[in-house]
């Protein structure tokens, strides 16, 4: 979700985990400020090293510094974020 965000309910992801979903894959949501277990139906990880751990793709708004041990998993539309060097469709 939007880092400081708290309305979950108008996000723009879930049109994308909507898709994503439609291929029968199976999408794992980081949020540490649900303290529900699903959101939009999936499973909701609030532990970023077992998110780490457990996807096989992290696609994201925005690159953190938190993913930067993780960067060969990592999709993301942020070219200007704080790892210039990331492009879209690395992992791909």
């Amino acid at each position: 979700m939007k880092a400081g965000s708290d309305n979950f309910r108008q996000s723009a992801i879930q049109g994308v985990m909507k898709r994503i979903k439609a291929k029968c894959i199976e999408v794992i949501v980081y949020e540490t400020m649900l303290e529900d277990g699903t959101f939009f139906g999936s499973r909701v990880e609030c532990d970023i090293v077992r998110l780490k751990t457990n996807a096989d793709v992290i696609l994201t708004n925005l690159h953190t510094p938190e993913l930067s041990d993780v960067v060969e998993k990592v999709f993301t539309r942020d070219l200007f974020g704080s790892n210039q060097t990331l492009k879209i469709g690395q992992y791909c």
